[in-house]
């Protein structure tokens, strides 16, 4: 009579065979060498934090006493805060438990829903779009701006605009190329569409 595997020794099978080679072991643990970059990144999310409590703080203080529109691209620079303290937690959070080590949080209740299908192509997909965000954020400001063109008070010039605009296109296109070269990189797609028009 024959009698299941527990789950447990399920799991001993298909761990990876202990006593790697020395130099084997130090390659794979020189992955840890990241920490430290991952830590200082959780540093810079603290400055902007300040960043973002200094600029608000200062907004609330002159609410009665500037324009709409400054009001406007003080909020624009909150949001862009905002969206770089994001990009930053897809880096720090994506990044170690891509490259470094797994972080066990699939039954954690804080889980974020991206991190539990999290990858290196979805995380370059996610960090393009991320980027495109904030270039989308500053190129708003600019043409918010656009309206002083030609005083002394203007903050650009129509060559900066113009190579603003150029850089931001760039981006959506390499977001783009990213995005079409996972998919083709992924065949299996393929075999389900073909399935389905069978």
């Amino acid at each position: 009579m024959t009698t299941s595997a527990s789950p447990e020794e399920t799991a001993d099978s298909v761990r990876v065979p202990k006593g790697l080679s020395p130099l084997p072991q130090f390659i794979f643990a020189s992955r840890w060498l990241q920490l430290p970059l991952y830590l200082g990144l959780i540093v810079a999310q603290v400055v902007y934090v300040i960043v973002f409590l200094k600029d608000l703080w200062h907004l609330v203080l002159q609410s009665f006493s500037v324009s709409e529109q400054m009001i406007m691209l003080v909020v624009l620079g909150l949001i862009d805060v905002v969206m770089i303290s994001n990009l930053l937690i897809m880096v720090i959070v994506g990044g170690y438990e891509t490259f470094v080590s797994r972080m066990n949080l699939n039954r954690h209740p804080d889980q974020p829903e991206w991190l539990s299908h999290v990858n290196a192509s979805v995380l370059k997909i996610k960090l393009a779009m991320a980027i495109i965000g904030i270039s989308s954020i500053h190129l708003l400001r600019t043409f918010i701006e656009a309206g002083s063109l030609g005083t002394p008070k203007a903050t650009y010039t129509e060559a900066g605009i113009m190579w603003q605009s150029i850089i931001h296109g760039l981006f959506i296109l390499s977001a783009i190329g990213i995005a079409v070269v996972d998919r083709l990189g992924q065949p299996v797609y393929g075999g389900r569409r073909t399935e389905g028009h069978a």
